[in-house]
């Protein structure tokens, strides 16, 4: 079918007035999203017992009497073993020099990054990235466990400096991510020569037509899908020497009422012009999207996972808190939780829709506490400006919608508030549990401690509480009494915040 001129495309949580008006249509087509996933569910079931994955944790529902692979907390790191796909075996890599990579990436990496030696997910995947035949490969990783790194190394050691023309390229669905997975390469890639492109929306001041940019000849390309789309059929774009494509938060890419169709059509792109490519897909959580996916498109690649209940941050500590009305929440965060939690770092608070944003930010502002607040109608240039205000310390409350709930990296924000607990579009009580897992990791990153409060009012609040911990299995323990400041100091101590 031929392509049609469109509207630009908007990242995942830039206009919360568009999602709203599309939410029954979007609940229709999540819902027929599930009916086709559980009928395939045989066949993904099939593919996932042909491929021999090394796990973090057995797979659920596995038959009984069969060997379940190594657990990475099984044994040293040094000793652990990956047979995947085809035979191809794997050794850990205990340090990055046993990667046998560039002397110019490997400082890089331990100059300016100060990274000494690989992360758990990084000792697996990597090897699974770097070693020929270069497999595809699914990974599902903790946030914060350092699986940026995995494709951002990934990429830059597959493309080759001398040559100016794209050879890899990362879809997004945000331009914050986009823009922060950049700025990371560019870091780890700063003595090698490699430059970037950012695939995204320019601010209206920045803004050229398509048809009058120049070709990019920078080899790698990380940007959000509906712009990647228009440079490529712009020929702005060439994809015949694509060596390696990521997914970064690849449940959102993959969703039918997100971004799939883009993310096929530049593969298809890809598989066309360069005959195909390493394909990795990199998230937190793993849903039957993504199952999906692997299923009809990738043939013959390695899987990691991790367990639906492991997938909460070990070091961050959640809370629920029940309050009798919108004000009792202004009160807990401003008299409870800012009274101790400001001492020790950063605060997001999220909020469900702009109105709330402004109401919370409002509410604070008037008892002198400093705060930023940013939402997806925004414009890009004001909300680069909010967030590097807050990456540089000179705000410490952050008040947003969902739009900063994936990808955003910040190693002082050690609160979360869920101010509005994540409900799936058209529905009163469903959580979108992907959201608050999201939500959840943006506090302790990088291993730090954490602690997250959510507050619950009335019934639907605590129904939504109910379906998040059953789902997790992790039973979420309650602050007594909202009332009480002692309690909440004693909820902080032991997430070892105090």
């Amino acid at each position: 079918m031929a392509d049609k001129a469109s509207p630009e495309k908007k990242s995942w949580a830039d206009v919360e007035e568009e999602e709203e008006a599309k939410a029954k249509a979007e609940a229709a087509a999540a819902a027929a999203a599930s009916s086709s996933s559980s009928t395939s569910e045989p066949a993904v079931e099939a593919q996932a017992k042909q491929i021999e994955a090394l796990s973090l944790a057995p797979p659920e529902d596995d038959a009984a009497g069969e060997e379940a692979p190594p657990l990475l907390d099984d044994s040293d790191d040094a000793q652990i073993q990956a047979v995947t796909s085809g035979g191809t075996v794997y050794e850990s890599a205990t340090t990055f020099e046993d990667l046998k990579l560039s002397p110019e990436l490997l400082k890089g990496l331990h100059d300016e990054m100060g990274f000494s030696r690989p992360s758990k997910i990084q000792a697996i995947t990597l090897p699974m990235i770097l070693t020929p035949p270069y497999k595809d490969l699914v990974a599902q990783a903790h946030n914060g466990s350092g699986k940026t790194t995995c494709f951002v190394l990934g990429m830059l050691s597959r493309v080759d400096p001398n040559r100016r023309i794209p050879q890899a390229i990362c879809i997004c669905p945000t331009r914050e991510l986009a823009q922060q997975n950049k700025a990371v390469l560019m870091r780890m890639g700063k003595f090698t020569g490699i430059t970037c492109a950012c695939a995204i929306p320019p601010a209206q001041k920045d803004y050229v037509p398509v048809s009058k940019m120049p070709p990019i000849n920078d080899q790698i390309v990380i940007g959000t899908s509906g712009t990647l789309i228009k440079w490529i059929t712009n020929k702005k774009v060439a994809t015949r020497e694509i060596k390696i494509l990521v997914f970064d938060e690849a449940d959102h890419m993959l969703a039918e009422d997100g971004f799939r169709s883009d993310s096929e059509r530049i593969m298809r792109d890809i598989q066309r012009s360069a005959g195909g490519c390493q394909v990795l897909l990199f998230s937190a959580t793993f849903n039957e999207r993504v199952k999906d996916f692997v299923t009809r498109v990738i043939k013959d690649g390695n899987q990691i996972f991790v367990k639906k209940e492991e997938l909460t941050l070990e070091k961050v500590k959640q809370y629920k808190v029940q309050v009798p009305d919108e004000a009792a929440k202004i009160e807990v965060i401003r008299d409870k939780i800012f009274e101790f939690g400001q001492k020790v770092g950063q605060v997001i608070i999220f909020v469900r829709t702009k109105q709330s944003t402004k109401n919370v930010h409002n509410a604070l502002t008037r008892e002198d506490y400093v705060c930023s607040s940013i939402q997806g109608s925004l414009d890009q240039a004001e909300r680069e400006k909010i967030i590097q205000e807050f990456k540089d310390g000179y705000t410490k409350v952050l008040i947003s919608t969902d739009v900063l709930a994936r990808g955003f990296d910040q190693a002082q924000v050690n609160l979360v508030i869920n101010y509005d607990m994540p409900i799936k579009f058209g529905t009163r009580d469903e959580p979108d549990y992907e959201v608050y897992l999201h939500r959840i990791g943006r506090a302790g990153r990088f291993g730090r401690k954490g602690a997250v409060f959510n507050m619950l009012c009335g019934e639907t609040d605590n129904v939504v509480m109910k379906k998040i911990e059953n789902y997790f299995q992790h039973q979420v323990p309650e602050v007594r009494n909202w009332k009480n400041e002692e309690d909440f100091e004693t909820a902080l101590k032991d997430a070892g915040l105090l």
